[in-house]
């Protein structure tokens, strides 16, 4: 499970975080009117969240590097001379 979310694009991790969210708030209400069978997987939810927040910011990095690196290098010190 921990590796499953890894071969997952930018945007069907988006999704997929948008759609373990939704389901840990309708879980989090069950427990609230206690009818949960199994009350450790909140905790699993959470986790779960946290590893594609991890993805996401990944592919988020990488893309900020790559967009770094076809910028042509002059340009940068032209924008930072020009800025003070």
């Amino acid at each position: 499970m921990k590796n499953s979310f890894r071969n997952l694009s930018f945007p069907e991790l988006k999704a997929k975080r948008d759609d373990i969210v939704r389901k840990y708030m309708d879980f989090r209400f069950q427990m609230v009117v206690g009818h949960v069978d199994n009350p450790l997987q909140k905790r699993e939810l959470r986790r779960q969240i946290a590893r594609i927040n991890n993805l996401i910011r990944e592919h988020e990095i990488q893309a900020q590097k790559e967009k770094a690196q076809s910028a042509p290098a002059g340009a940068d010190s032209q924008n930072a001379s020009t800025a003070k």
